[in-house]
């Protein structure tokens, strides 16, 4: 009789539990972005973020090279980056469009069109759905001390960081055996099929959201000199550029090329995706008085 009774507590105090649980499922389910427990994860919170916050003015989509362009780059309020490290801008792009309200701009990356669609991505974040399914206390306790000690920092918060970054010369790091990496297996890949099959899905993407009343523009984000050159830069281009030949399609982004650096002739280092992303505020701004 005493086992029986000690289960019938435990099982009551589980019970317990679990209905308290589920209350704060309703409560706070969708008030804080759990932290990641895999590197995958980590991607992925502002894709969470996006779907939980109000929907912004300007997004970006793209691969890891968008990735570089942090959010806190950009004075503009209400910008939001959703490019996926290693992802393809498809992903984001498709994401976006199947969300009930779109934003005003949305900019997509033509540098990388050879990735594939990541589909369940698309599916798990076209659901609206993405919270949790049951709280989860640890995490939430977790959650709100991250948020408490490390939110994300704003633009103000790091203007005198920027200023510095970008008042200071080049890098002078010797990147050429990435360089010499990266242009063989450019060389390497043929992108012809799988960037036109993109961009045929990017054509579509871009008839059906500006019907809705958004505006689209592509934009291209500089290479270093030898990897402009490479079979896969060169394909991806002349694919993309033929399907959207009207220069008004483009973002015109600016800037100096003898002030960029990338650490391996793709990725911009960080002084230059400054300089980048603040040439592409310039561009937005003009875009934003022209109907």
């Amino acid at each position: 009789m005493s086992a029986v009774r000690w289960l019938v507590k435990c099982g009551a105090a589980a019970a317990i539990v679990l209905i308290a649980c589920g209350f704060a499922t309703v409560r706070f389910g969708s008030g804080l972005q759990m932290p990641a427990t895999t590197t995958r994860d980590g991607t992925l919170i502002t894709l969470s973020r996006y779907l939980r916050e109000p929907v912004p003015d300007i997004v970006l989509v793209g691969s890891s090279i968008t990735f570089r362009l942090k959010e806190e780059y950009f004075a503009t309020r209400g910008l939001r980056n959703l490019a996926l490290a290693g992802g393809s801008p498809v992903t984001g792009l498709e994401i976006v469009a199947n969300q009930p309200q779109l934003p005003r701009f949305i900019l997509v990356e033509a540098n990388v069109l050879a990735r594939s669609t990541d589909t369940a991505l698309v599916e798990r974040y076209s659901r609206g759905d993405t919270e949790p399914f049951f709280f989860r206390p640890v995490r939430a306790a977790v959650a709100a001390y991250e948020q408490r000690l490390h939110a994300p920092l704003t633009h103000e918060q790091v203007v005198p960081d920027l200023r510095r970054l970008v008042g200071q010369p080049p890098s002078n790091f010797d990147n050429r055996i990435y360089v010499d990496r990266a242009l063989q297996q450019l060389n390497a890949e043929d992108p012809t099929d799988a960037a036109r099959f993109n961009v045929k899905r990017i054509e579509e993407l871009v008839q059906v959201m500006e019907q809705r009343g958004a505006r689209v523009f592509l934009f291209e984000l500089a290479f270093a000199e030898p990897i402009e050159g490479s079979r896969y830069a060169a394909t991806t281009r002349e694919i993309i550029h033929a399907a959207f030949p009207d220069s008004n399609r483009w973002l015109p982004i600016e800037v100096n090329r003898s002030e960029l650096r990338w650490a391996d002739g793709v990725h911009l280092d960080e002084r230059s995706a400054v300089i980048v992303a603040q040439a592409m505020e310039r561009a937005l701004a003009l875009a934003r008085t022209v109907k």
